[in-house]
């Protein structure tokens, strides 16, 4: 297993790489001065040399890239311009908001998608099977930013059932959380109607079967159980893209999370402010990844060989 872990960790290294250099040259990809598009065009000379000084972008490229990775390595994603803050402050206070939608998001898809992709397996090609996968592709149809509207024009606007947008209180989360998980409750319901067809055709479900099992038993204790193997790689994957897809939610509903303080610094100029949140989710998809292969490896000792 440890021979696993570190074989792991290697290959995670060049992605941590690869995310900092991106997210380090994204200044220098912006077309034009960004310290004067920051400032404005009317800035003073002396105040457009005091911010490219404040950035360290008064020094040459590669001294810049390894001072990048120095301060980076000492978790010092530099200061905000705008906000007077440290950046790694403004994300550590947004984070927690972000955190608490991305895991509402995957309850509410897990919620939904075990039962229905169970259901639909045990009625393969019946009319309710035939409905679940028209709404499993209706939901994958539907992205983020244009089911987040629709809730709130029904639920919000026309019913008067929940806050438009903001924070403070559960029900805040519910039409974020939905938005963010409706397009992987989707996909998790297909995944999962797959892999228990393939398990309850099985040699080892027939036993359980002949031995005078509930089917109640077979199908949830047996069968669910391995299929839920191959659903956990996707369930991981997709915690990461929820994290990144919260960029577009949290803007829809004002949830003051780090994506639409990515948002808002991005507008507003800010470059260390957006690129040290646009670091903190990429860097947060790698190690959710790292660890659901370690997760996987623990589920399934033939991963590991």
């Amino acid at each position: 297993m440890l021979r696993y872990l570190l074989t792991r960790l290697l290959y995670t290294l060049p992605a941590v790489w690869l995310v900092v250099s991106v997210v380090f040259l994204m200044i220098h990809l912006v077309p034009g001065d960004p310290i004067q598009q920051m400032l404005g065009e009317g800035a003073a000379s002396a105040d457009v040399q005091a911010a490219r000084h404040a950035y360290g972008l008064d020094v040459p490229l590669g001294q810049q890239y390894v001072n990048y990775w120095k301060a980076v390595l000492h978790g010092d994603l530099g200061r905000s311009l705008r906000l007077d803050q440290p950046v790694r402050s403004l994300i550590a206070q947004k984070y927690p908001a972000t955190i608490a939608l991305t895991l509402a998001a995957l309850a509410i898809a897990l919620a939904v998608s075990i039962p229905a992709g169970v259901h639909s397996a045990r009625r393969r090609n019946r009319w309710d099977d035939r409905l679940l996968s028209f709404l499993s592709l209706l939901g994958l149809s539907f992205p983020n930013f244009a089911l987040g509207p629709v809730l709130i024009l029904v639920f919000a606007i026309y019913l008067g059932l929940l806050p438009v947008s903001g924070s403070g209180t559960w029900a805040h989360l519910v039409l974020p959380a939905i938005t963010l998980g409706g397009a992987l409750a989707a996909i998790l319901t297909r995944m999962v109607r797959t892999a228990m067809l393939e398990e309850l055709g099985q040699d080892y479900i027939r036993t359980a079967r002949a031995k005078g099992l509930s089917e109640r038993v077979v199908v949830y204790r047996h069968a669910l159980r391995n299929a839920l193997i191959p659903v956990l790689t996707v369930v991981g994957l997709q915690f990461g893209a929820l994290l990144d897809g919260a960029v577009v939610t949290e803007t829809i509903f004002s949830w003051p999370g780090v994506g639409r303080l990515a948002v808002g610094a991005i507008t507003g100029g800010d470059l260390a402010l957006a690129q040290g949140a646009i670091l903190s989710l990429a860097l947060a998809f790698i190690v959710i990844n790292l660890a659901v292969d370690l997760l996987y490896a623990v589920l399934d000792p033939r991963v590991r060989h």
